[in-house]
């Protein structure tokens, strides 16, 4: 018998609601140990995050692996955690609601791939308030399986169980859109007004396993549109800037160059100003604050640099969310309500 999930009747006028589903990765529900584990093991289980045979690799993570990363990354959460919870999570929350400022009539919700909020408990909520038409936003500007396409896969799951199936619509990234780059160059460009800039920007995008892009992910040549993209908007030369790839993980070849390599080596070839930029991530995390901000600025000056700059991500600044909101109001299209004020963009 098909496994559906109860539902609570709704009216038929009131079933009529659209909604929009921003999706990011996840994070721990604190920085501890006993909290690390369970998401590292949701997390490296998912089949488009390792794809490695499950009776191989479950025994390696479970007896090897999660006992020495769960502490070794509940260290490095404890560095970054705010008040209010980890920078992701908050972060995410803060894009979720500035957005639903954007769009009047429409409903907006964020979700995480692993942890809280759930997916399911997401949809059950949706379903409750009489949504019939969804839209799925991954917080992933360039396509990956292990990203994007993971968190697709939970929104598709859920929706395999609902007996009054949603109409769904899906983005599936934005690494050209012309207000992303936009607010990446507006982000880039303040950062240096503000506080200098150095000798070289260096753009460091998260990495994958050399075999998924061989296999025809289309990560990395994403990631290098994004930055050429970029590069034009600032008015960047090619020896101005560097493309680098960080967070590898296990003993199979990564795509390259790597970042932490890099690091490493830049200042024996004379580069001791260095700015970095992670174009991958619209929400600071783990990845961006703790293994590029901290531990990246000890890196580099170990190294012999003098001067490391980390330029946050863009969070919830205004001009990436009236980008943000034209990316939306374009995919639902038909599904706007008929009147409603457009966002406008910041003043220059």
């Amino acid at each position: 018998m098909p496994n559906f999930r109860p539902e609570p009747p709704v009216a038929y006028d009131a079933q009529n609601r659209t909604a929009v589903l921003l999706m990011n990765l996840g994070t721990p529900a604190a920085p501890a140990a006993r909290a690390v584990r369970p998401y590292l093991k949701d997390f490296l289980s998912d089949p488009r995050v390792v794809e490695l045979p499950r009776l191989l690799w479950q025994p390696l993570l479970r007896g090897l692996i999660l006992p020495f990363r769960a502490r070794q990354s509940a260290h490095g959460y404890r560095k970054i955690w705010l008040p209010s919870g980890s920078p992701l999570a908050v972060y995410t929350e803060k894009i979720a609601a500035a957005l639903a400022r954007n769009l009047p009539g429409i409903t907006v919700h964020h979700a995480m791939t692993y942890g809280a909020p759930a997916v399911c408990d997401v949809l059950a909520d949706l379903k409750k308030q009489g949504v019939t038409r969804l839209l799925v936003l991954p917080l992933y500007p360039q396509y990956a399986a292990s990203s994007s396409a993971a968190a697709l896969d939970k929104v598709f799951a859920e929706l395999q169980k609902q007996r009054n199936m949603m109409a769904v619509r899906t983005m599936r990234g934005f690494a050209g859109h012309a207000g992303y780059i936009e607010s990446l160059r507006r982000l880039i460009s303040d950062y240096w007004q503000a506080n200098g800039r150095g000798q070289k920007l260096l753009m460091s995008f998260h990495g994958i396993p050399e075999s998924q892009y061989r296999r025809g992910d289309p990560y990395p040549d994403e990631c290098r549109r994004t930055a050429a993209l970029l590069a034009a908007a600032l008015g960047l030369h090619d020896n101005d800037y560097l493309v680098a790839f960080q967070s590898q993980f296990g003993r199979a070849k990564w795509i390259g160059p790597s970042t932490q390599t890099l690091l490493a080596a830049l200042p024996a070839r004379g580069v001791e100003k260095l700015d970095v930029v992670c174009p991958a991530f619209v929400a600071d995390c783990l990845e961006t604050a703790e293994e590029i901000a901290l531990a990246g600025r000890e890196q580099f000056h170990a190294a012999g640099g003098t001067q490391f700059h980390y330029i946050p991500c863009l969070n919830d600044r205004a001009d990436w969310i009236a980008a943000l909101t034209d990316m939306v109001r374009a995919e639902l299209g038909n599904w706007l309500p008929e009147a409603g004020p457009r966002s406008g963009r910041p003043s220059e």
